[in-house]
């Protein structure tokens, strides 16, 4: 027969000191909130009874079993009713302070540890980790700095735990100099503290000072375990040095350090950011051969690097075999779809997702519908990414810094003005209108819809700018011609110490290129390597050659392209053919079109552009051979499009049928009839095949060879009346032809 198990010994046998310490051992081994509420009821005189030193430790295991279950409500409710003798005791304190950072009402941490200090109750080495903490988690600049003046001020610190959520702190608001001054004064370092400066590099994307503070670690007799490598592949995957990356992880490998699930999951993302299918199906093998194929985080980041390589069957096939499947799952497989252009099926997921009626967390998210938005607004399908966006904010979803940078992108494609201006009040509103990302989205948005001055005013209150921001501003200057603008504004980002890249570069000399600014292209394209060290790509030689051959300088535009260090691609060539056509050079351009019609990439505009120029030298027959010998190759002009906003609605139609062919076979006639300015200005709009506009009373012809012709003819509406239409944007400018043309007509 089984003996009995020994009894507890019952509460009323045992003396006061002795019944604190074993109720507070039951309050820690409380399994459900039932228990710790029934242990409640029994505490509840006796933390009358006991000395005050006595009750608040009760207190604080009251707490703390509240807070263990998220009742944070009546965890409040033990502490606010205590006695004042026992508030002064810092451990219920530091007990309600931890149960607001578990429930994440860091604010309220905040608020109980100003009132603390209200009550002079003295903090320790357990309250300042909580409160730096909340702060780290707020991220409120000045909040930061005043705490640690108070740790400072009440000797801490030198205290390892505080400054460990110092060094935390100071990584999380991007403030490194700060943290490197607290970790060069700390006297004792342990790995937390190592680790916790390379996190901190990686979330400033300074992979550099990452691997500095790597190196001086080893140095100072500290071997880096997992998670210092896991944080400096975190540094250089942050920083888009993927090949490095790779390098350091093969490294730690050969090193023998055991390779955690975090760390394999981020080598996977590597290879989905780095085109690197292969080693991302060895890393697949790796993640099944080392058990780590169960873990979610894993399998979406697999699901992920397949469809960003364009794998899409096997991300369909291994998105099968995920169960149970989470949001992230879901979002993953549509983001694949997005990303390879296919948005008909990105949406098809996007509403299955919709309609799931299992478990609510499997519901589309903010980032379900930002990923959908993005992916069509990136594949030129801009209206119906707007009507997403709609849908979005019917069905409650409140729009996040993703999908705003989504819905600005579409606007900007569309030159919608007024909606881009209806975005910005919903940023507002969002109280994100603080944040880079969609600062430097609202920047691009007005000055790709023609308003430069809205553009600068939004740029010159982003807080924060980073390089994107001043990229784009010097865009935006330059595309509407403004390049001294663009080049005091190129001077202010030298001036405010930021480094200038690649993109920078190309925006200085488009910019010099649009305002006929040679000398100051020149200046700036010898600055980049004598002064930046930065090698001139392939963009920056077609920029410098546009500029050269619209200036009128052909023979110095020739002889760069002869003398490049790279062999020059289709846009450099066709820079300097637009060059020819515009100062009909009939000998460079049949030079420069046999170079481009080398390349497979040679596009139709180059053989139109090269019968233009013969055209338009009386060599008919050489015109002719040229579109024959376009249409053998099958090769054919796309009609333009055109861009009309009335009335809040931008419609986006095949206006003009262009006919290339009108010379040779002698016809001349209407090509189509541009039925929205004509519905919307009350005026027949004909396009004809003559060389002349011809105004007769409210009848306009007006000779069409590119789609950039629609603008000009609601601007020439607009000279007989001010109110008719505005020329907001043209199409961007191309090799040999422009695409589309905009107008925003009341």
């Amino acid at each position: 027969m089984l003996s009995a198990a020994p009894k507890r010994p019952l509460i009323h046998t045992l003396p006061n000191n002795n019944l604190v310490d074993y109720l507070s051992n039951l309050l820690e081994d409380c399994i459900t909130i039932h228990h710790v509420k029934q242990l409640h009821s029994k505490t509840f005189l006796l933390l009358k009874q006991v000395q005050p030193s006595s009750s608040a430790f009760l207190a604080a295991g009251l707490v703390s079993a509240y807070s263990k279950f998220g009742c944070i409500n009546d965890a409040r409710k033990v502490f606010d009713t205590m006695p004042l003798d026992c508030i002064s005791n810092v451990l219920l304190w530091n007990s309600i302070l931890r149960a607001h950072n578990k429930n994440e009402e860091f604010q309220r941490t905040l608020r109980l540890y100003h009132r603390m200090r209200g009550f002079r109750v003295f903090p320790d080495g357990f309250t300042f980790p909580l409160v730096i903490r909340a702060c780290a988690a707020l991220a409120v600049d000045n909040i930061c700095r005043n705490v640690h003046c108070h740790v400072v001020h009440l000797g801490f610190q030198n205290h390892l735990h505080v400054c460990n959520e110092l060094l935390n702190m100071y990584g999380k608001l991007g403030r490194m100099d700060f943290a490197t001054k607290v970790f060069d004064r700390m006297l004792v370092r342990t790995h937390i503290s190592w680790n916790t400066m390379v996190s901190g590099f990686s979330l400033s994307y300074d992979c550099d000072s990452a691997s500095k503070i790597f190196r001086r670690m080893k140095l100072e007799g500290f071997e880096p375990n997992p998670v210092t490598w896991t944080s400096l592949l975190s540094s250089h995957a942050r920083c888009r040095r993927f090949e490095q990356a790779l390098k350091l992880y093969g490294e730690m490998t050969r090193g023998g350090i055991d390779c955690t699930a975090e760390a394999l999951a981020l080598i996977i993302s590597v290879c989905a950011n780095s085109n690197a299918l292969c080693t991302g199906e060895v890393m697949h093998g790796y993640t099944i051969t080392a058990g780590f194929e169960n873990y979610s985080f894993v399998k979406n980041s697999l699901l992920c690097m397949y469809g960003k390589n364009g794998a899409v069957r096997e991300a369909e096939y291994l998105f099968s075999e995920i169960q149970p499947k989470n949001i992230v799952t879901w979002n993953t497989l549509i983001s694949c779809y997005a990303e390879s252009g296919l948005c008909d099926e990105a949406f098809a997921i996007f509403s299955q997702l919709k309609k799931l009626d299992i478990d609510p967390v499997v519901k589309p998210n903010v980032i379900s519908w930002s990923t959908v938005i993005g992916g069509f607004a990136s594949n030129g399908r801009c209206e119906e990414s707007l009507q997403l966006f709609r849908q979005m904010q019917h069905s409650g979803i409140l729009s996040n810094s993703v999908s705003f940078c989504s819905i600005l992108s579409a606007c900007a494609e569309l030159s919608a003005l007024i909606l881009g201006r209806e975005i910005h009040g919903h940023v507002i509103r969002g109280s994100l209108d603080s944040n880079v990302l969609v600062g430097n989205g609202l920047v691009n948005m007005y000055t790709k819809c023609g308003s430069v001055r809205e553009g600068n005013l939004v740029f010159e209150k982003i807080i924060g700018k980073d390089t994107y921001s001043w990229n784009t501003m010097i865009a935006g200057y330059g595309m509407h011609g403004l390049g001294e603008k663009a080049l005091q504004t190129f001077n202010r980002m030298i001036e405010s110490g930021f480094e200038p890249d690649g993109v920078t570069f190309v925006a200085c000399l488009s910019s010099c290129s649009h305002a006929g600014l040679v000398s100051k292209g020149r200046e700036i394209f010898d600055q980049m390597e004598e002064e930046f060290k930065f090698e001139p790509q392939l963009e920056h030689y077609s920029c410098m050659v546009d500029l050269l051959g619209r200036a009128g300088f052909l023979k110095e535009a020739y002889n760069m392209v002869k003398t490049m260090p790279m062999e020059p691609n289709i846009c450099v060539l066709g820079a300097l053919l637009n060059s020819c056509s515009m100062y009909k050079n009939t000998d460079m351009a049949q030079d420069t079109a046999s170079l481009m019609y080398s390349h497979s990439s040679a596009m139709t505009g180059s053989y139109m552009l090269l019968s233009n120029i013969y055209a338009a030298s009386g060599k008919w027959e050489d015109s002719a051979k040229v579109r024959i010998s376009a249409r053998t190759k099958g090769l054919k002009k796309i009609a333009g499009l055109s861009w009309i906003e009335v009335k809040k609605k931008v419609s986006m139609k095949r206006h003009l049928n262009i006919i290339f062919d009108s010379r040779d076979t002698g016809e001349i006639g209407v090509v189509r009839s541009l039925e929205p300015f004509s519905n919307h200005l009350e005026l027949k709009v004909l396009v004809l095949d003559v060389t002349t506009p011809i105004l007769s009373g409210s009848q306009l012809e007006f000779h069409v060879h590119h789609a950039k012709e629609v603008a000009r003819v609601v601007k020439i509406l607009s000279l007989l009346d001010s109110k008719t239409g505005k020329v907001t944007k043209k199409a961007p400018r191309c090799l040999l032809s422009k695409s589309g043309g905009y107008s925003r007509c009341k």
